[in-house]
């Protein structure tokens, strides 16, 4: 794996434990600033129904036992092609998984949480034998699946609260430009994410927040020029009208999966519109079993609210599929029920 600009500062496993205990919450008790907490999230993509390895495959950052958090977010591409049989894999895996809160979305390979989609077109990747996509809705949907905190979003905005007091609120979309005959896409010059803009004045359902409005954004694509350059050709692939929506709310995280080689970190400076790149120490990641960032206020370098955003590719599959990418795990200082 190449080796990127090192910037930001970086946390341990320990050191910064998931704030399931009282000892690591950091409180803001000032009267200027609102109050925040210092949670942890770890965040995956683009697993196609690969679960986590073996302990013994010591040589495989993505491997258990898997990182423990507040937050567990998954960007999309659960599964290979969306059979029931890949999701139960999935969700076995993040039933276990350590952390209060479990975000998930789909991706372009989950067809069959596209139903609509699915039924009329798409079934004939499963040879026209078609998925009970009743039942697979259901699996994420569920009562079982609430009651081991997993929660599928669909594109929208939903807030959250945790139990070590943080209120945050986070965007979500699956979709991406238009890409071969997959679920969850659209053409390019179509903007889900800003109302009034476009060639057509396109006000759409579901339009990004702005700015003050939203903590964390989390899609399947990047957007246009942010881990988003594929190997073959060289070209950036991520939106253009995503990358408008991501700098006009600018959230403190925006992450993402769909590139499998653009799996990375860098964080955004919106004043000088420049990003600065994480490097990683492969042989540390490795035994550390995911790429740990400390952003909170006593990381040494925390994000600037409003000036910063953390973007991040959490691919777990690289370019040839296979699940060598580490998880991200981040620390982050999110408001709590007594901001404003």
């Amino acid at each position: 794996m190449k080796a990127i600009k090192s910037v930001l500062q970086r946390s341990s496993p320990m050191a910064n434990p998931p704030l399931s205990t009282a000892t690591s919450r950091t409180m803001s008790t000032t009267t200027t600033t609102p109050p925040t907490v210092k949670t942890r999230i770890c965040i995956i993509s683009d697993t196609h129904n690969r679960v986590p390895n073996s302990p013994k495959m010591s040589k495989c950052a993505y491997r258990e036992p898997f990182p423990t958090a507040d937050i567990l977010i998954h960007c999309g591409d659960i599964t290979s092609t969306g059979l029931e049989t890949e999701y139960e894999e999935v969700l076995d895996f993040l039933k276990k998984a350590k952390a209060e809160l479990k975000l998930v979305i789909a991706g372009n390979h989950d067809i069959t949480l596209h139903e609509e989609l699915y039924l009329k077109r798409l079934k004939n990747k499963h040879n026209n034998v078609p998925e009970d996509v009743g039942k697979i809705r259901e699996m994420w949907m569920g009562e079982e699946a609430r009651r081991y905190g997993i929660v599928y979003l669909e594109e929208g905005t939903r807030t959250f609260e945790l139990g070590n007091g943080a209120k945050f609120t986070v965007y979500s979309s699956p979709w991406q430009p238009e890409y071969f005959d997959w679920a969850f896409t659209y053409p390019r010059n179509i903007d889900r994410f800003n109302p009034g803009q476009g060639l057509f004045k396109q006000n759409p359902a579901n339009p990004v927040p702005n700015h003050g409005h939203l903590d964390i954004m989390l899609t399947h694509g990047p957007p246009m020029g942010i881990r988003d350059e594929i190997f073959h050709g060289k070209e950036h692939v991520g939106c253009d009208h995503l990358r408008r929506a991501v700098e006009r709310c600018r959230p403190q995280i925006h992450c993402f999966g769909h590139i499998h080689e653009g799996w990375g970190a860098e964080r955004m400076d919106w004043k000088t519109g420049t990003a600065d790149f994480e490097e990683v120490d492969w042989g540390r990641v490795v035994e550390e079993r995911g790429v740990y960032l400390d952003l909170s206020n006593g990381g040494g370098r925390p994000l600037k609210l409003g000036e910063e955003t953390i973007f991040i590719n959490a691919s777990i599959m690289n370019l040839h599929y296979r699940p060598e990418n580490a998880p991200f795990v981040v620390d982050v200082d999110l408001p709590t029920k007594e901001s404003p």
